[in-house]
């Protein structure tokens, strides 16, 4: 138990470490629509990484529709000030063909159980303890977001809080449904 407790306190610090560094975590990007375009479009890391009901999913089973990454931790605030807007964003469409994934970072399943408590979550979450996904990654910084074509491109990045669920942001993400 304090191995594990070990490891989970030091891959807290490296991602917090890797943040403030980034200086990422800031609360006056929360309110901006803008998603920077990824010029060279390239094709995302591949994981493997497991739910909260210890279902694996890979980012490959995910391929022929957009899908929206969210890279997240508790303890940041602006990606808590913007989780409501991902859960509202995921209500308008979720019957539309994409998916969205919440990727919390460098913590354990009983930290974010505890948080959703709070601060509900109603699309996927995902497990990366490790912190593998910030190093394979190109995150600068929490929350990071990256919106994939349904061939597993980084066509958009957004560094900070958005407000998601925004129908002028959403079209673009919408909008990558007929891309291919």
């Amino acid at each position: 138990m304090k191995q594990r407790t070990l490891k989970t306190f030091i891959n807290t610090l490296f991602v917090i470490s890797v943040t403030l560094l980034a200086s990422g975590c800031k609360a006056e990007d929360r309110s901006s629509l803008a998603l920077s375009e990824m010029p060279s479009k390239p094709l995302a890391p591949d994981f493997s990484l497991s739910d909260m009901d210890d279902k694996v999913h890979k980012l490959s089973d995910y391929r022929g529709k957009p899908v929206i990454i969210n890279f997240w931790a508790t303890w940041c605030p602006p990606c808590r000030e913007e989780l409501p807007s991902m859960n509202r964003a995921w209500k308008k469409i979720k019957n539309d063909g994409i998916a969205m994934l919440a990727i919390n970072v460098g913590e354990d399943e009983d930290t974010i159980f505890a948080f959703t408590g709070e601060y509900p979550i109603d699309f996927t979450v995902l497990v990366d303890e490790d912190s593998n996904g910030i190093r394979t990654w190109p995150i600068k910084g929490l929350p990071t977001t990256f919106i994939l074509d349904p061939e597993g491109r980084i066509v958009y990045q957004a560094i900070g809080g958005r407000v998601w669920d925004d129908d002028k942001l959403l079209d673009k993400v919408r909008a990558l449904r007929n891309k291919k």
